[in-house]
């Protein structure tokens, strides 16, 4: 895997707010809608020991945060680039 899955649903705010963070700094992802999505909302259940926690995010390695603050955010971007984006 080489990209950044997001899993949430529309209704949620720090859904949202994640994805203007991954929007503003112009870093690709693919949204996984949990409201719609039969297989998504399955996925965050089983990675979160049942629970319904969103935003669900999976890092290309392999890495997941769960309702990420967005400090929590930068500081995985950066490890991940190790300074190779400027956030």
């Amino acid at each position: 895997m080489n990209e950044i899955h997001v899993y949430g649903a529309d209704w949620c705010p720090d859904c949202r707010r994640a994805k203007r963070f991954f929007e503003k700094h112009s870093i690709p992802y693919t949204w996984h809608d949990t409201a719609s999505d039969p297989e998504a909302a399955r996925f965050v259940r089983e990675a979160n020991e049942g629970g319904a926690v969103i935003p669900t995010i999976v890092f290309p390695d392999g890495s997941m945060l769960m309702e990420p603050s967005t400090p929590q955010l930068i500081a995985k971007m950066q490890s991940l680039s190790r300074g190779a984006a400027r956030l």
